[in-house]
């Protein structure tokens, strides 16, 4: 049966050929491993510090050679006893490395890692939250730079720390509630003395920019999605092109060209989108094209922005759908401009542009960040890189801030409903670090209160 203090090896680097390879070893009682792939010079490893040896097989020959680090627990990665072989990076000899380990360390039950074990194990050891060993996953995932940094912010504890305290004050504010609920004989405001409610309104405030840079953080780890939908030849096709900046789709003067979705992954300011351009919505015997039809309005009810695409000078109304949902953001493009003669530009909540000379389309970048959650007025790179789950935590928590706010607002006959709401919004904000923790209310009391005086 496994056990979560077993060693476990595993080849740290990415697979292929490389100038170095690293091969990891975590758990407790490493001491055979250590003698038996390092030989005497295990005795003279120092922790934290990098020492030349070879690595040895059985027989006391050499596998290879380079640096061997030694992290005893608490002081590693784990939070356990660790070592690192750093040696040569090609497959056969990490493979007879790794295997070495094993082999020594059978007697204490060594055995390969699982995905994600290491970082399983620091989070079980207290060395991360949860929401920082995701974001593990996540920096080495990342696909922009601005992605990355994301990621290191929500890596170093930034976000857990954002969320922390607001659950602190939260629970504090919860047991000013209690406190005039268990003993309103004293006579004492406790919740107007405390003001408590410019308090609630701060978390409140606290809570929603936090959301506002976890959504743009998850925008940045998913991408948006964006859609490209309209009637046949109206310049789909080449505003792809224009905002991929290549000849992503074939263009051409002859209605339903495109016949399936072609998607491209652009970025405008470091932001990921993906771009979707789909065929054109019109009537159509033609069971090929009419299939496309479909895919388009499928596509449209997964997207998180469409673009409704018009030619310059057709009428106001937007293009049929064919049913496609009301649900996705819309913004409505009036394309060939160069045509038609408007100038580029937002204009009457339209963007104006002509995909053929490029006229507008910086307008529309800027109108793909807004949606995307950046504004003229979103400050410089502050995003928590978050996941679907830390969302949803973070919007119960707002839903129930939102509901503690009637409830205060509502006097003293609801305190009962309104530490409850506390209690429910402190708890999902836990969630985002999956450190479930105590209540804790009552230290928090006696720490505040001169209970029984």
């Amino acid at each position: 049966m496994q056990s979560d203090s077993d060693p476990v090896v595993a080849i740290s680097t990415a697979p292929g050929r490389g100038a170095i390879g690293i091969v990891r070893v975590s758990g407790r009682g490493l001491g055979p491993i250590l003698e038996g792939v390092l030989g005497p010079a295990s005795a003279a490893l120092v922790p934290r510090r990098a020492r030349f040896a070879r690595f040895l097989d059985d027989r006391g020959e050499a596998l290879d050679e380079g640096l061997a680090l030694w992290f005893p627990a608490p002081d590693s990665y784990t939070g356990e006893d660790m070592l690192e072989l750093q040696g040569h990076g090609g497959p056969a000899v990490l493979r007879l490395v790794l295997q070495r380990c094993l082999q020594a360390g059978a007697p204490v039950g060594a055995r390969i890692a699982q995905p994600g074990e290491f970082t399983r194990r620091a989070f079980l050891n207290g060395r991360l939250d949860l929401a920082q060993a995701e974001a593990v996953a996540d920096l080495v995932e990342a696909g922009s730079a601005r992605a990355a940094r994301g990621a290191m912010r929500s890596l170093r504890g930034d976000f857990s720390a954002a969320c922390d305290e607001l659950a602190r004050e939260l629970t504090s504010l919860r047991a000013l509630v209690e406190a005039s609920l268990d003993f309103p004989e004293e006579e004492i405001d406790f919740l107007r003395e405390a003001d408590a409610r410019a308090r609630l309104s701060r978390a409140r405030m606290a809570l929603a920019e936090t959301l506002a840079r976890a959504r743009r953080g998850a925008v940045l780890r998913e991408g948006l999605r964006v859609v490209l939908v309209g009637e046949p030849n109206v310049g789909k096709s080449s505003l792809l092109n224009a905002l991929a900046g290549e000849d992503a789709a074939l263009v051409s003067e002859y209605p339903g060209t495109t016949r399936d979705r072609i998607e491209r992954r652009i970025e405008v300011s470091g932001i990921p989108l993906h771009v979707v351009d789909t065929a054109g919505l019109r009537a159509t015997e033609d069971p090929v094209e009419r299939l496309g039809i479909e895919r388009t309005i499928a596509a449209a009810r997964e997207a998180d922005l469409v673009l409704e695409m018009v030619v310059d000078g057709a009428p106001a109304s937007p293009p049929p759908s064919g049913g496609a949902p009301e649900g996705p953001v819309r913004l409505r493009v009036v394309n060939k401009i160069d045509l038609g003669g408007h100038a580029p530009g937002e204009q009457d909540g339209a963007i104006y542009l002509s995909a053929r000379t490029g006229a507008g389309i910086d307008a529309l970048r800027a109108r793909l960040l807004q949606a995307a959650g950046w504004g003229a007025d979103t400050g410089t790179e502050d995003e928590y890189l978050a996941r679907a789950r830390h969302l949803h935590a973070l919007e119960r928590a707002t839903a129930r801030l939102d509901a503690a706010v009637v409830h205060a607002d509502a006097g003293t006959g609801s305190l009962e409903l309104l530490a409850e709401e506390l209690r429910l919004a402190s708890d999902a904000l836990s969630e985002v670090t999956g450190m479930p923790g105590a209540d804790g209310l009552l230290g928090v009391i006696f720490a505040e209160f001169c209970i029984g005086k």
